[in-house]
């Protein structure tokens, strides 16, 4: 596993090596860096035999620069109404990638300024792009790199995110063994070991029943294999002072999904040890929280952690059982798994929501193939009424366009309840009808009215004494990078859009 480490190089001497940067890495246009004419010089010179130069990434050999290699990495043209602050991760991704191929290992970030709102985060989105070049599985051996960038405000920042979404890909990455539950709650103890933040582990079979009796149908057959028995993972964090941001996150963390008895067929099952990128992103917030240590936060997370696994246990079709709210579910297709996972964590942060001032609630999931149906490779987030009510949602989706991770605004509508309606006196809700997510109407929709009435969350609408604002963030489509959905990295999205509307709206 390679480490990163970044770090503020804001002195023009660093372009000629002053602080061993071995490589110089210009995203952007080189003609908007005004204070640096050397970088301006030495590319008009070349670009009169070189034609690819301003048009794809390439390095050019440039003596009396650090390591004497200048990568210039363009993002194309800017001014388009539909284009967005990604071309910058993209650009830094390709031109750091170049660097390290050549040998470096300390190169140096310069990122071209722009004056349209829409790359006002630039810099920063850069270095998400990097990070995520530089980042190699926890199970691979890399090199340490140490990034420098010039004009970095905030460093403790910076290396923070990237902590946590180093975290958020090693969960999500890691193969269905690596990552089974077990491994996934230790991997989580050893993290926030010695950190502010807190960490409990439910594993006792009978608690677990008890309390998460969705969740645990789901695992029934994983049970008997202990390094598949699942797990429920409660993450604290509580800053300094007086507290006014309370978050409470439930994490999807499906370690493998089989589909259990209406098993995955035609190849379907491939990349399932993904489904745990909810539970994975939550765990990477955390990790960045408590390397930051923000006064006046609370933020509380339940991660649950399950493999839905085929065999004699398996829970099937047409059962049903009460949520650890009470409610009686009708199971429609076990390979809507998701959802019941989410319904027991939901209900449990709940009760805690409800004890405190102005909670607001998410549930993180790889929910449904329907998602990427509608919005291809972007996340969607669907509010309840308290949410819609203040606008939570349109907030959520600027930032996460202003941090590279866009979301669409979804909205739950009417015919969602109707879709998870009882079909018979014996229950009161049932979980998903018998097709797959991405062949059904309103595929990504429907599963939050399921959840805000499986969990007891509509006890909690704008007309009750209690009012709790919650928000799903479906990020199956936007969880692993699109070039390879099923193998390809683990993106760590929407770490970066949590932590800046945690922080900064």
């Amino acid at each position: 596993m390679s480490k990163l480490l970044i770090v503020n190089a804001d002195h023009a001497d660093a372009l000629f090596g002053e602080g061993g940067w071995d490589a110089v890495v210009v995203v952007g246009e080189p003609e908007r860096l005004e204070a640096h004419p050397e970088i301006r010089q030495l590319v008009s010179h070349a670009a009169h035999v070189d034609a690819r130069i301003g048009r794809e990434p390439l390095m050019l050999l440039a003596p009396g620069l650090a390591g004497g290699r200048l990568v210039l990495a363009p993002t194309g043209d800017l001014t388009a109404e539909y284009e967005d602050v990604r071309r910058f991760a993209e650009a830094a991704q390709a031109g750091v990638g170049i660097a390290l191929r050549a040998g470096a290992r300390k190169p140096l970030l310069v990122v071209a300024e722009h004056d349209d709102l829409r790359y006002s985060n630039a810099l920063e989105v850069a270095l998400l792009g990097a990070g995520h070049e530089i980042y190699q599985p926890f199970d691979v051996a890399g090199p340490d790199v140490t990034l420098g960038v010039l004009g970095l405000d905030d460093m403790a920042r910076a290396n923070a995110l990237e902590n946590g979404r180093i975290a958020a890909r090693d969960l999500c990455g890691g193969d269905p063994e690596q990552m089974a539950p077990p491994a996934f709650a230790d991997y989580c103890v050893e993290l926030f070991d010695d950190s502010p933040v807190s960490v409990s582990v439910i594993d006792d079979p009978e608690t677990l029943v008890r309390d998460y009796p969705l969740l645990s149908a789901v695992a029934r057959a994983s049970f008997a294999v202990p390094r598949h028995a699942p797990r429920v993972v409660r993450l604290e964090y509580v800053g300094e002072g007086v507290i006014s941001r309370n978050w409470f996150l439930a994490g999807k963390g499906v370690t493998f999904d089989t589909g259990g008895a209406d098993l995955k067929i035609g190849g379907a099952m491939a990349g399932m040890s993904r489904d745990k990128g909810g539970a994975a992103a939550v765990a990477g917030l955390m990790a960045t929280l408590a390397q930051l240590q923000p006064k006046g936060v609370r933020v509380v997370a339940e991660l649950g952690l399950v493999r839905n696994s085929i065999g004699s246990e398996a829970f099937v079709p047409d059962e049903i059982i009460e949520s650890h709210a009470g409610v009686k579910v009708r199971i429609g297709n076990t390979d809507a798994e998701g959802r019941l996972v989410l319904a027991d964590v939901l209900s449990h942060l709940r009760l805690a929501a409800a004890e405190s001032d102005d909670p607001v609630m998410m549930s993180l999931a790889t929910l449904t193939g329907h998602v990427g149906r509608a919005y291809g490779p972007y996340s969607a987030v669907i509010e309840n009424g308290v949410a819609r009510g203040q606008a939570m949602g349109g907030q959520l989706q600027m930032v996460s366009e202003l941090w590279g991770e866009p979301f669409e605004l979804s909205r739950l509508r009417r015919e969602d309840y109707a879709q998870v309606a009882a079909r018979s006196p014996s229950e009161r809700l049932l979980s998903s009808n018998n097709g797959a997510s991405v062949n059904i109407s309103r595929g990504h929709q429907f599963p939050m009215a399921f959840l805000v009435q499986a969990s007891g969350l509509d006890q909690h609408g704008l007309g009750s004494d209690h009012p709790i604002a919650y928000m799903h963030l479906d990020i199956a489509a936007s969880a692993v990078e699109k070039r390879d959905p099923l193998y390809g990295q683990p993106t760590a999205a929407p770490v970066a859009t949590l932590l800046a509307n945690l922080l900064d709206h």
